[in-house]
């Protein structure tokens, strides 16, 4: 049931893209156990506490108009929280800017501002400690990281 769950939820939204004040919203996940729902949303922009009220109320409404649970569920529409990782592509442009800690298929990791992003890639700026003489010098060195060599990014929040 959770598999065709999924499934239903996910072209429910597919339909709801389609409108205007949602196109620039897409889906990150969906976890479904029992009779509790949680979706993760995110936009291309900003997502707040509006959209993701509208969202909730259109699931809700096809959930029951479908019976697709009982009458006693959970549902859950929220943006990912901090720290959860970038889980698409498509989530990289809005953080452009901002920190990422990377872990790269080989475990190792890379932090570095995002500066630029594109459809293979990411490109971060990192600072270096490199030695000069006897010197230690800071300098800034950008670095490509292609998207199949990200196993997990985290944007990292500074206060």
């Amino acid at each position: 049931m959770n598999n065709q769950l999924v499934d239903n939820i996910k072209n429910a939204l597919d339909i709801l893209w389609e409108d205007s004040s949602f196109s620039d919203c897409f889906l990150i996940d969906i976890h479904a156990k029992k009779q509790k729902v949680t979706v993760f949303i995110d936009a291309d922009e900003t997502m707040d506490f509006s959209k993701c009220k509208a969202i909730s109320r259109y699931l809700e409404a096809i959930i029951e108009e479908n019976k697709w649970l009982g009458e006693q569920y959970t549902l859950e529409v929220s943006s990912p929280g901090v720290g959860t990782p970038l889980k698409q592509m498509r989530q990289y442009p809005k953080n452009i800017g901002r920190v990422l800690s990377i872990t790269q298929d080989d475990e190792t990791l890379v932090e570095g501002l995002l500066k630029e992003v594109n459809e293979r890639e990411i490109t971060i700026e990192q600072e270096i400690m490199a030695k000069e003489g006897k010197k230690k010098i800071k300098r800034t060195e950008q670095k490509e990281i292609p998207f199949e060599n990200i196993k997990e990014a985290i944007v990292k929040i500074s206060f």
